[in-house]
């Protein structure tokens, strides 16, 4: 008996309902155009900004979905570099940060080319370099089944086995057909950019071409499939929506992947996309509180002060997880407690630092003023 989708007759012919998230259809076009409109507006230096601050959240979420933990501050520097933002590029010591780096900027910058198969083994070295583990650059080809396992050994749990090796030359070739043939102009095309964006991932995660890499590649589609169906690239984070609730994620496309009838999954991949363009509005306005608390306290921070509010900052909208007090302020910036009570103390009465926890001892904690 079948168990997975592309064991069924009719693969890959996707059937399913939109009935249930025409609204989000409605809004998510809404605010595509509203985050646009907003950033056309901005200074071109702040402009760079919003960019780069929602690449680097979707590229270190991508991975963290993964489990795999890439240093932010070499991510941040590959993305500065393949953007041409480097005056004094730094040394980039984690090889698969810089890989992920120029990864996140190629999706950008070819989204409105066709995807080939050339394309999708440039991105698989991109991110796996010079991995001696596996064939990078290929599609996989061992013999033995390709599984999404958990679990310990001996108590391993099969969420999914992909379609044999010898059937992914001819099943990508089908993909990348479909993938054009949608895009705008092409004989089917879907002019929904989250329509296409859903199946795109769905059916490329389904062929699970690669050795490894494969969910990344695959969030990097949908990244592509929403940006050429919009026409312009996409200004959202979807890996940082969809790694909050992972395992949501997960099981969606674990359900998606037993049946050619897909509504549950368009559904929640329609919302996650809603969510993340939700969440791309909210990264605008925090960055422009950003560039207008640097202006309104330029040059008032020394060296210490301004290392400890950037660290703050890098935690983005949601704030410094429990406020800054002097204990974490001496463990950035490797000062005595008397200097670290004093520098936060004199930010408190410039109006940079705001009170965070309960006034007095040991538990007064701070946030910067936005």
């Amino acid at each position: 008996m079948a168990k997975y989708n592309w064991q069924l007759d009719g693969w890959p012919q996707f059937q399913f309902s939109l009935e249930r998230v025409e609204d989000e259809l409605l809004i998510f076009s809404e605010k595509v155009g509203r985050v646009s409109g907003i950033l056309e507006g901005l200074p071109e230096e702040t402009q760079q900004d919003v960019i780069v601050d929602i690449i680097l959240a979707e590229a270190i979420k991508t991975s963290e979905i993964e489990g795999e933990y890439p240093s932010r501050k070499d991510v941040l520097s590959s993305i500065r570099k393949n953007l041409g933002l480097h005056y004094n590029p730094e040394q980039i010591k984690d090889k698969s940060a810089a890989g992920l780096g120029e990864l996140m900027i190629d999706v950008r910058k070819t989204f409105k080319e066709p995807l080939t198969e050339e394309k999708l083994f440039s991105w698989h070295k991109m991110l796996l370099g010079e991995n001696k583990r596996i064939e990078v650059g290929k599609w996989r080809s061992h013999e033995e089944p390709m599984q999404v396992v958990s679990g310990a050994i001996g108590k391993e749990k099969v969420h999914y086995e992909a379609p044999p090796s010898s059937q992914v030359p001819k099943e990508m070739k089908q993909f990348i057909e479909w993938f054009n043939d949608t895009a705008p102009g092409g004989k089917y095309e879907i002019k929904k950019a989250p329509v296409r964006s859903a199946i795109a991932h769905l059916y490329f995660e389904t062929i699970h071409p690669f050795e490894d890499g494969n969910g990344r590649i695959g969030r990097a589609i949908a990244e592509k499939a929403l940006s050429q169906t919009i026409g312009r690239p996409v200004m959202l984070s979807l890996s940082r929506t969809i790694e909050a609730k992972k395992n949501v994620y997960y099981d969606s496309l674990e359900k998606a992947q037993r049946s050619n009838e897909i509504t549950p999954w368009m559904e929640y991949f329609i919302k996650t996309s809603l969510d993340a363009q939700t969440e791309a509005e909210t990264q605008v306005d925090f960055t422009l509180k950003k560039t207008r608390f640097f202006d309104r306290f330029k040059d008032q921070f020394n060296e210490r002060q301004l290392t400890v509010i950037k660290r703050m900052l890098e935690e983005g909208t949601k704030g410094f997880e429990g406020g800054m007090n002097a204990r974490k302020y001496i463990g950035i910036t490797k000062t005595s407690k008397a200097t670290a009570t004093r520098d936060m103390q004199q930010l408190v009465e410039i109006g940079a630092f705001v009170l965070a926890g309960n006034a007095g001892g040991r538990s007064t904690s701070y946030q910067v003023s936005l």
